[in-house]
C-alpha cells in the first residue's frame, strides 16, 4: 500500500535509510532538522510504501513553499531529494510506484522540471553517486531522467598541512595594494551576506547566517576587502556544525587572478589546523572549474562523484 508521511513514520524511515545506504547514514536529529523542519516540507510529499505495519520504501518530493532569501519560489521546479526500497523487495515496481506518486504531488503544484537532488538548502548530497548505488541510477535513467552536470565531493589531510611560503608572499603583495584579509567583524556580517547573496546565490548568504545562528564561532569566516568592501571570503564548519567541512568561499568576479582566492582558502586551512582539525572536506565543485583547478593545485582530491539529474514533465 502507498500513503503518505504520518507521525512515527520518521524513526523506520531512518532504519530503512541506513539499511539501503550504508554509504551515506543518518541520524534521527538530522532527518528531523533536514526533512521535517525543512520550511518546504509537505507530508503530502513524503510518500510512503508499506507492507502490513512495515515501511519497505519512501521518497520525497518537494516545492518551495517560502523562496530563498533573495530568490523566488521557483515555480516550475521540484526536487526529489532522497528515494529508497527494502533491498529484499526491490525490482518489483514499488520504486516506479512511489515515483508515479511523487510525480504526480510535483504536477499538481504545477512543476515542469524534476530535480534529482540539487535542493538548497536542505540536500543530504548534491546528486546521484552512481559508484555507490548503480541501481538507483539506472532506476532514474529508465523513468527518463538525463544528467545534467556531475559535481565532485573532495578532500584534503590536513595532517601535514603547512602554510605555503608562495601564499604568504601573495598575501603581502596584496596587503601593500591595500587589500584586508581577517576574520570576520560583528560589523561586516550584514555586508557579508549580501555579499554572497548577490555575488554567488543565496544559499550561501543562508548557509553564513544559519551557521552564525546556530553557534559557529565569527572566527570561523574569513573575508577579503579592498576600501572596506568585501570582495572574497571562505569558511569553514557552518553547515550542520560539522568543523571539517569547508566552504562556502569565493572571490567577486572583478577580483579574480589576483591570488585572494589562494590566500583564503590557505589562511581557512591554517586556521582549521590551529584547531587540530585533522583534515577538510566538501560536498559540491566542478573539477572542471576554476574553484575545481585551485583546490586540486592545493593538495585536495576527489573522492565521490555525483550526478545532477532531471526529468521534464
Amino acid at each position: 500500500m502507498y500513503r503518505t508521511f504520518q507521525s512515527g513514520d520518521e524513526g523506520s524511515i531512518v532504519q530503512l535509510w541506513n539499511d539501503v545506504m550504508p554509504a551515506d547514514p543518518i541520524s534521527q536529529v538530522r532527518f528531523r532538522n533536514q526533512v521535517l523542519l525543512d520550511v518546504n516540507f509537505d507530508p503530502e510529499g513524503l510518500i510512503i510504501a508499506v507492507d502490513g505495519e512495515k515501511i519497505i520504501g519512501a521518497m520525497l518530493a518537494i516545492t518551495r513553499k517560502v523562496p530563498m532569501l533573495g530568490g523566488n519560489l521557483e515555480t516550475d521546479n521540484g526536487w526529489i531529494t532522497f528515494f529508497m526500497v527494502q533491498q529484499d523487495v526491490q525490482n518489483r515496481g514499488i520504486g516506479k510506484g512511489l515515483l508515479d506518486r511523487a510525480i504526480l504531488y510535483l504536477r499538481k503544484q504545477g512543476v515542469s522540471n524534476v530535480y534529482f537532488s540539487s535542493y538548497a538548502p536542505n540536500y543530504f548530497l548534491p546528486g546521484l553517486d552512481e559508484k555507490a548505488y548503480p541501481s538507483g541510477y539506472a532506476f532514474l535513467q529508465k523513468e527518463g531522467f538525463s544528467r545534467l552536470y556531475s559535481p565532485v565531493a573532495m578532500h584534503r589531510t590536513l595532517t601535514d598541512y603547512h602554510y605555503p611560503a608562495s601564499v604568504n608572499k601573495i598575501l603581502n603583495e596584496r596587503v601593500l595594494e591595500g587589500y584586508i584579509v581577517e576574520s570576520v567583524k560583528d560589523g561586516d556580517l550584514h555586508a557579508l551576506i549580501q555579499f554572497a547573496n548577490d555575488a554567488f546565490n543565496p544559499d550561501w548568504g543562508r548557509a553564513i547566517r544559519d551557521g552564525l545562528l546556530q553557534g559557529m564561532n565569527p572566527a570561523q569566516i574569513v573575508v577579503a576587502k579592498k576600501a572596506d568592501r568585501i570582495v572574497g571570503f571562505a569558511m569553514y564548519g557552518g553547515y550542520e556544525g560539522i568543523l571539517e567541512r569547508f566552504g562556502p568561499f569565493g572571490v567577486d568576479a572583478s577580483e579574480q587572478g589576483k591570488g585572494l582566492g589562494k590566500v583564503l582558502l590557505h589562511n581557512t586551512l591554517f586556521l582549521m589546523k590551529q584547531q587540530s582539525i585533522q583534515g577538510a572536506w566538501f560536498l559540491w565543485t566542478s573539477e572542471t572549474s576554476a574553484a575545481g583547478h585551485l583546490y586540486a593545485k592545493n593538495g585536495f582530491s576527489t573522492y565521490r562523484k555525483f550526478h545532477v539529474m532531471v526529468k521534464k514533465l
